[in-house]
């Protein structure tokens, strides 16, 4: 069974930095997208940011310019370096994996990760 796992969160002063990265495992084949989600106490899962196997790119709009996402595809791991940490960026980050399969004619599915800690103080 794929699973990912989560690394490098963490506490940070507002205006620093983390690297978060998500390494994918198990038998897996091929994933289609990865990403970063986020979610706050009391709010939604919202999107941070996203990666095609390919390379584009998209972002939430109120990470645009500090965060970026990077993928390597021999790894099966993604990354997410953040800068300029605001304390409103402090949620569980999760990561996600779009359209895994196990082989080439398997039926695909997603995953998610357990999430790791973002906390940024003022």
């Amino acid at each position: 069974q794929a699973q990912l796992v989560e690394s490098g969160g963490g506490l940070v002063q507002a205006g620093g930095s983390l690297r978060l990265a998500c390494a994918a495992s198990g038998s897996i084949f091929s994933i289609n997208a990865m990403g970063w989600y986020r979610q706050a106490p009391g709010m939604q899962r919202e999107s941070v940011a996203r990666i095609t196997k390919g390379g584009s790119t998209n972002y939430a709009d109120s990470v645009k310019g500090r965060f970026t996402i990077s993928r390597d595809n021999t790894k099966n791991t993604v990354y997410l370096q953040m800068n300029s940490l605001k304390p409103e960026d402090t949620a569980v980050y999760y990561c996600n994996a779009e359209h895994v399969k196990k082989t080439y004619w398997g039926a695909p599915f997603d995953v998610w990760g357990q999430g790791t800690q973002v906390t940024v103080s003022s």
